[in-house]
């Protein structure tokens, strides 16, 4: 399942718009729609925090740079 995340403001009309989404013209895709309660700041620092403890994990510590770049490139090229 390919996610792309990323942030709107709501329209004066109640519309939302988003652009520049790496899904090819025509694709179905399930759209979440989720209020922000929290500044950007304290999303990041949620963001940075949750990044430590998923870089923590032992499993995490046997992926080599090149197992990153193999599974970078097998993503890609499915595009």
């Amino acid at each position: 399942m390919q996610v792309h995340k990323t942030t709107a403001r709501i329209q004066a009309t109640g519309e939302l718009a988003t652009t520049d989404l790496p899904f090819a013209p025509g694709t179905l895709v399930e759209v979440l729609v989720v209020g922000s309660e929290r500044s950007a700041a304290e999303r990041e620092q949620e963001w940075a925090r949750l990044m430590k403890t998923v870089q923590a994990l032992p499993q995490v510590q046997a992926i080599s740079d090149e197992d990153i770049a193999t599974e970078n490139d097998i993503c890609r090229s499915a595009r």
